[in-house]
């Protein structure tokens, strides 16, 4: 990935909220770091690595950073035999003493008729996971890996005791709502992480007045910026429609009058 490319990303991510402030969901704690918007990304990246990856190169240099945390270890596999039972993104030293991190970056779409409660509404783009799911993984498998008794030899090695360390979660996200939405779905989440909106294909005339840019996933972090190769609507409704066509959501970019957002286009 290209120096000035990561940097966007890098920035992007800088620039996305945690997905909650406080410990009300599902009582998991937020990881409380504050974002060094002078920072640069000056980490050397060879191959393409899937978002989540990305995001934790982007945490670990955020880390490193810090005069505050001490990375003890990261992405600690815990086996059990030749079996991989787990892992666990990172064990950090902290000014409270030890601490378990998980890291997670997400993109989820408000589904009007999801569910009950605020939290079973945001769905993926492609409709294969969920928010709920994400916190049901993090509060009965992820988070719990901490007490396996495999780990205990880990953290014997490395010289940390169990009762001591403490676990919360670094989880920010990029929400988006439905096209024209005028409801304020937000209580326990965190408004700023709303980015954009999503449509499906037969409403894009809603939007036929713009100039569009589909980025590759890679670049899903990044803010929009006017330095891409924009297209005009006619060539965005053929470029799309293959996207939707195979049932995948792309997301896109939409700058409208001097102004950018961010939009999926959903094949559902």
């Amino acid at each position: 990935m290209e120096k000035d490319t990561l940097q966007q990303n890098f920035e992007g991510y800088l620039n996305t909220s945690i997905l909650w402030h406080k410990a009300d969901v599902y009582n998991i704690q937020q990881f409380d770091l504050e974002p060094n918007y002078t920072l640069k990304f000056d980490v050397k990246v060879q191959e393409q690595l899937r978002l989540g990856k990305l995001v934790e190169r982007f945490v670990f240099h955020e880390l490193n950073a810090n005069d505050d945390f001490d990375i003890v270890a990261e992405n600690i596999q815990i086996r059990d035999g030749k079996r991989t039972v787990g892992e666990m993104d990172a064990l950090l030293m902290t000014k409270n003493g030890p601490l378990h991190l998980e890291i997670i970056y997400k993109f989820y779409l408000f589904d009007p008729s999801g569910g009950a409660c605020e939290l079973s509404h945001w769905i993926g783009p492609n409709r294969k996971d969920s928010l709920v799911q994400k916190l049901d993984k993090l509060k009965k498998k992820q988070l719990p890996l901490l007490y396996h008794s495999k780990t205990q030899i880990v953290l014997n090695n490395l010289k940390l005791n169990l009762s001591e360390i403490k676990q919360q979660v670094l989880f920010k996200a990029q929400l988006f709502l439905p096209f024209d939405y005028n409801e304020f779905p937000f209580g326990t989440l965190n408004p700023s992480c709303l980015k954009g909106f999503y449509l499906k294909l037969e409403e894009l005339h809603h939007i036929e007045h713009a100039q569009f840019y589909i980025p590759p996933k890679g670049d899903w972090l990044m803010d929009c910026n006017a330095d891409v190769d924009w297209m005009d609507f006619s060539d965005f409704q053929v470029e799309v429609s293959h996207w939707t066509h195979k049932k995948r959501s792309p997301l896109c970019w939409l700058h409208q009058k001097g102004k950018f957002s961010k939009l999926f286009v959903v094949w559902w």
